[in-house]
Order: structure tokens, then sequence, then C-alpha cells
């Protein structure tokens, strides 16, 4: 069970694919973030998702909203498969301790040792605006996202 829309969203500082840290508290007051867990780098439903988002980061992505893909991968791992699909957004490592914001975004998969398929949209304010959570082999529909950036609020002058 994914952390639910309206909890605060649990604060956390992780490496990206070139090992530098990525605090979420960092974009307080300035973005929204969608946080989107997966399960493995180079993994085919994986790919395809996040090829997506590539293709249309701009619905997603702007000055408005960061996208932060995170799986329990190595950066060292994250860095080679960033560098071959082009992916522009980070990729942070959630690969120690083992799945531990996975774990406390409540969708990390114990048997298998890997974050499922959760996507989480961040306000400004730190406030869980959106939250799915989808199973092992369950690809997600990234046209709830975007109605979901597309209905957060604009921010006074």
């Amino acid at each position: 069970m994914a952390l639910r829309v309206g909890a605060q969203a649990p604060d956390f500082s992780l490496p990206d694919a070139n090992k530098t840290p990525v605090t979420l508290s960092s974009f307080r007051g300035k973005q929204a973030v969608l946080l989107v867990f997966y399960p493995f780098a180079f993994s085919g439903t994986c790919t395809v998702e996040l090829c997506q988002l590539r293709d249309d980061l701009s619905a997603f992505q702007n000055e408005r909203v960061q996208v932060l893909a995170i799986s329990t991968d190595t950066s060292q791992s994250l860095k080679a498969w960033a560098d071959i699909q082009g992916y522009t957004f980070p990729l942070l490592s959630d690969f120690w301790p083992h799945g531990a914001v996975a774990q406390t975004y409540e969708v990390f998969f114990d048997k298998a040792g890997m974050a499922l398929r959760g996507t989480f949209l961040v306000d400004v304010d730190g406030v869980i605006a959106f939250s799915e959570a989808n199973g092992p082999g369950e690809a997600r529909d990234q046209s709830t996202w975007k109605r979901a950036v597309a209905a957060l609020p604009v921010a006074a002058g």
C-alpha cells in the first residue's frame, strides 16, 4: 500500500547516476516533484516506461515540476543506462541501504529486493498530490500522471 494523497512526502537524499546527491526537500517552495519508482534499469517494461517519459518529458517536467526516477540499482548501472537511452532527468540510486526510500514510500517489494512501480506527485509544500502503485509486471498509464501534473495549482505571482 503506497503512501496516500495528502500525506507529507518523506524527505530523502539519494545519489544520481553521477553520484551527486539529490535531496527532495531542496525542491520545496520551488517546484513540485514527480517521483517515479521502478524495479530495474535495463529491464523491458522499465525501459519502455522511462523511454515514454523521456519522449514526452515536457508533459511532466517544466519550470513547475521536476522528474526524479528511483530504483534500487547502483549509480554505475544508472549512468550506463542513462547514457544508452539518453535520459536527461535524474535517475536516483536507492541501492544502499537497499531500498530504504522505496520502503518509506511503501513501494518496496521485499521478496525480490526491488521497488514496485510507484508514482508520486509531491507538491511545492512537500505534500503528496498524486499516488499510485503497480505490482510487478504491471505497466503504468502515464496519462494519469499528465492529468495530475496539469491539475497542480499555479503559484501566485
